[in-house]
């Protein structure tokens, strides 16, 4: 019989000592454009805002910062996943009435439809964007060492 202290592995864990500081600090992310990890986080806030009135991509921009505090969204990157939501739309539906983005006096803003296929249709959406988060990690996860090999 092998004892623990003949084991080569790491065998159990022991307690961690008093007073050591949280290990699974993560750093701060960047949102990216293209990236559906983004675009999961953009499409959540999208799918809670009121529907039928303008909102300033701004104030969105906005809000992404101050909610997921460990992200850092820029105008530019959530502008990009608006449009694409507003392409999907075109795509699904062959007019542009369900997701408008709109250049006014104030800055950019979007309108959201306030009809009942608003909801189904951007929940297809987010679960696009979180089966693509998960095949992104999945194939992370099936690498052997970090640069790929």
């Amino acid at each position: 019989m092998v004892t623990p202290v003949d084991r080569d592995d790491v065998g159990l864990l022991r307690p961690a000592p008093a007073g050591l500081p949280e290990t699974a600090i993560q750093p701060p992310v960047v949102a990216e454009s293209g990236d559906p990890f983004t675009a999961l986080r953009i499409i959540g806030l999208v799918a809670q805002l009121a529907r039928g009135r303008p909102i300033r991509v701004s104030a969105i921009v906005d809000r992404l910062n101050a909610t997921t505090l460990d992200w850092l969204f820029e105008a530019q990157v959530v502008l990009d996943a608006l449009l694409q939501l507003h392409a999907n739309w075109m795509t699904d539906y062959r007019n542009a009435a369900g997701i408008v983005l709109d250049e006014g006096t104030r800055g950019t803003t979007l309108t959201i439809e306030d009809s009942s296929r608003v909801d189904p249709w951007i929940v297809r959406q987010a679960r696009r964007e979180a089966d693509s988060c998960h095949e992104t990690l999945l194939a992370f996860s099936r690498r052997d060492r970090p640069s790929g090999e």
